[in-house]
């Protein structure tokens, strides 16, 4: 535990960009995937004669701006440290290297400080807020991470910020019985086509 609870308030891994500025495109693709029609995201006239006085992209977006979709990953801008001695895993590499292979996310929250416009470029760092004592749950034992997302324009200004909150665990062996609750009975064909 002493070895996770060094890693809150440090960095995991550097900066994060995405090739593509905040872009129309795109933003129209986003709203005709989740339906949203709002005008100030899809209609220039209006965004133009609205508060906004342009087009401004959903904040849900966030985290659309800095994943890597299906392109190789870019590698990370910065270091966690240059010290030879030092252990640079990731919190996640110490817990699944611990035993603890399995994740589930718990919840997140984002907290949008101004809206995103088109051709802002937007980068990501992400540090570890905290990680909890090993905690029994219906899933298995584990600790939950809580992983702070900053947000930042090219001018380095904070636009966002994100608490991604997971629960990484030790699956429970195979052959113990599952937890009150969670038998789904059935044959074994049958499970896995549930």
């Amino acid at each position: 535990m002493e070895l996770l609870e060094s890693r809150v308030g440090r960095p995991e891994g550097g900066t994060r960009s995405c090739p593509y500025p905040v872009n129309e495109a795109m933003i129209h693709h986003w709203c005709d995937a989740i339906g949203d029609r709002c005008a100030s995201y899809l209609e220039p006239d209006f965004a133009d004669a609205s508060v906004h006085g342009g087009i401004v992209a959903p904040p849900t977006m966030l985290q659309a701006w800095t994943m890597p979709g299906l392109r190789p990953e870019e590698p990370s801008t910065g270091s966690a440290g240059t010290d030879p001695d030092e252990d640079t895993r990731s919190v996640m590499q110490i817990l699944d290297d611990a035993g603890f292979t399995s994740v589930v996310a718990t919840n997140c929250e984002q907290e949008y400080f101004r809206y995103l416009r088109p051709g802002d470029r937007i980068t990501h760092t992400v540090e570890i807020e905290s990680v909890s004592g090993e905690k029994k749950t219906a899933l298995g034992t584990g600790h939950f991470v809580t992983q702070l997302y900053n947000y930042r324009d090219g001018n380095g200004e904070l636009v966002a910020q994100m608490r991604f909150r997971l629960l990484k665990f030790r699956p429970p062996a195979a052959d113990a019985p599952p937890p009150d609750g969670m038998d789904r009975g059935g044959t074994e064909q049958e499970r896995d086509r549930a």
